[in-house]
């Protein structure tokens, strides 16, 4: 580690400015940085002592997602895998067929439902990491930027909300337009207003919904229809949605059910959130906030109910299990970049985003997962719920002391 570090502060200034390659200087400082640690010292007062800095921060949530990417991985090739079994085949064609040979397909081994779906999840998050990360080097190395591992999250954030079956490309166009459009042309880490993983889901949703949506989608074999509980509930008879269901509560809740590859396991975002909230990462406002909004707007259609549509019928336990509710609560929702910074203004945008998720999941069938959209509104209103928050603020103050 010695030899290493004296090798960096060798090279050192032929890449600050002034030396003859300064203008790869981004690219040394994140080798550096992420070889060694950050160098940098405050010179002069005042100083301010923490030891979690924008490091230690992404790194600490791609640990918290860690359970949601294992989950992602084994319930993907157990989705697989179990039905292969229905089909009678011992294994899918193709390049995965040949490397499975070896471990087999079989929906009661560890070893082959992990194996299965890392062929899956892997070359996903590859690609997302990979073209996003490119994006990212593109911008800092033009602006003269430091390196974030920021891009690290968005990507690995990005691979979990999609749908195991996407095309790879599908996967780099739309890390691309998360990561230019909703991101660098505001000025890249902290200048964002919207989440760039869910603008970029967003905008492969709208742009390629035949392989965003359907009952085609869900489960990585070819012809298999697969529909997610969400879409089942939707089109069951009014009155008696739960009755379609051919799954219990808990199963939900593990996440041994079809959907986008992290946001299946209620469990897994559980104890991610138990991880960020004990470092001190994600705000416990926004997360009771939303909590509070989808119970208490999935209570009200409960009580209310319908003849016509069978989303009324589904309660509010329901609703917290199914979907990309648990994971847009925990991991999207609490993004300190895109959401309000004032107090106040965290529970109103938790209940705002609470209420609306669920609003567009009951009120439009046609649409059950409402998560998404309901979280890139709520960054949209984000400024605006601080900005009257501090003026509330300031009205108060002048009136005690005017």
């Amino acid at each position: 580690m010695k030899l290493l570090e004296k090798l960096f502060d060798r090279v050192a200034p032929h890449f600050r400015p002034g030396g003859r390659l300064h203008r790869w200087f981004p690219l040394f400082e994140a080798t550096d940085s992420f070889l060694l640690g950050s160098g940098e010292r405050a010179a002069t007062a005042p100083h301010v002592r923490d030891a979690m800095d924008l490091k230690r921060i992404m790194i600490s949530v791609i640990v918290a997602l860690l359970p949601c990417v294992i989950m992602a991985i084994w319930n993907t090739g157990y989705q697989a895998n179990t039905a292969l079994a229905a089909l009678g085949l011992p294994c899918p064609g193709g390049w995965r067929g040949h490397l499975l040979a070896a471990v087999g397909c079989d929906p009661d081994s560890l070893v082959s439902n992990l194996y299965h779906g890392a062929l899956y999840f892997v070359p996903i998050y590859l690609t997302s990491v990979l073209v996003g990360g490119l994006w990212e080097c593109i911008f800092n190395l033009v602006r003269g930027h430091e390196m974030s591992e920021a891009f690290l999250v968005t990507s690995l954030l990005f691979a979990l909300i999609l749908p195991p079956t996407i095309p790879l490309w599908q996967v780099a166009i739309g890390i691309s337009f998360g990561v230019i459009f909703a991101k660098e042309v505001f000025g890249g880490v902290g200048m964002n207003f919207m989440n760039p993983a869910l603008a970029a889901r967003a905008f492969i949703f709208f742009a390629y919904p035949g392989q965003m949506s359907g009952d085609q989608v869900w489960t990585a074999v070819d012809g298999v229809s697969s529909a997610t509980a969400l879409s089942t509930l939707a089109t069951g008879a009014p009155g008696h949605a739960l009755s379609s269901l051919n799954i219990s509560w808990w199963q939900a809740f593990i996440g041994t059910i079809p959907g986008s590859m992290g946001e299946t396991s209620t469990l897994a975002c559980l104890i991610g959130a138990a991880a960020l909230l004990v470092v001190g990462i994600a705000s416990w406002r926004v997360m009771l906030g939303m909590l509070l909004g989808g119970i208490g707007c999935s209570l009200l259609f409960y009580m209310i109910g319908s003849d016509v549509n069978p989303m009324f019928s589904v309660p509010p336990h329901w609703h917290l299990v199914l979907g990309g509710f648990a994971f847009g609560l925990v991991f999207m929702a609490t993004d300190p970049v895109t959401a309000p910074h004032t107090f106040t203004g965290r529970w109103i945008y938790g209940i705002l985003i609470g209420a609306l998720a669920i609003l567009i999941r009951v009120a439009n069938p046609g649409f059950p997962e409402g998560v998404m959209l309901a979280i890139l509104l709520g960054n949209v209103f984000a400024p605006l719920l601080d900005y009257f928050v501090e003026q509330a603020n300031i009205k108060r103050r002048m009136l005690r002391h005017g």
